[in-house]
């Protein structure tokens, strides 16, 4: 979603809000992200993007990773990171910074939280070589707001399971899905100024009503 509003020429753009939704499979991430986009689209353009993914290259790096049959070909930890920070460095520079720069609302599906918690707790590699990573890659970018969807990791996988084909990553025992979860509650308790965790087993309505709140006071700091 991109709205096609223009900054009047030589007044310079105020920066657009940088969200991101994360959760593990099965959290509504889709769902809620089309509804942020749509509280953003009321003041401002928007574009939604995805990790990995985003751009053309992002989104060649994504077939391999989610695609690739683990009974055929394993990545290893090492290699599963690299590459998804090969996608984010080139989703930055391409996509995120020039939109924000130019004044759109930028919402992401999953970010680099996202890695700290799917290849740092669940993969078991350092958080200082997932940091170290992250700073030669995107600098100290972050996002402005958060949101955790936080669903039981057997409710999430029933859910995916009921959709059909599961990719790589959904066919993780459900001890890996657990492990990520406790990586996100360690990132929410590291940066609690950004983060919000929302209960996602409860109905949408309210799940909704929560990130509206986020949201909107994400926007009054502006």
């Amino acid at each position: 979603m991109r709205s096609n509003d223009h900054v009047e020429s030589g007044t310079p753009a105020r920066r657009g809000l940088f969200v991101t939704i994360e959760g593990t499979e099965g959290a509504g991430k889709s769902t809620n992200q089309r509804f942020i986009a749509g509280l953003l689209s009321a003041h401002g353009a928007v574009e939604q993007t995805r990790e990995p993914g985003g751009t053309t290259l992002g989104e060649e790096l994504r077939a391999l990773l989610l695609k690739v049959r683990p009974e055929t070909f394993r990545f290893s930890a090492m290699a599963e990171l690299l590459l998804i920070f090969a996608a984010r460095a080139q989703h930055v520079e391409e996509k995120i910074l020039p939109a924000l720069e130019a004044g759109v609302h930028v919402v992401s599906d999953r970010f680099t939280d996202a890695t700290y918690a799917y290849q740092g707790a669940a993969r078991g590699l350092d958080p200082a070589i997932i940091r170290q990573l992250e700073i030669s890659c995107i600098g100290d970018l972050q996002p402005d707001l958060t949101i955790f969807l936080k669903v039981d990791a057997a409710t999430g996988l029933e859910r995916v399971r009921a959709r059909g084909e599961s990719d790589r990553f959904e066919q993780e025992k459900i001890s890996f899905f657990e492990s990520v979860q406790q990586g996100y509650l360690r990132r929410a308790e590291t940066f609690p100024a950004r983060f919000l965790i929302i209960d996602a087993n409860q109905p949408l309505d309210q799940v909704q009503c929560a990130i509206g709140e986020a949201v909107g006071r994400a926007l009054d700091r502006r």
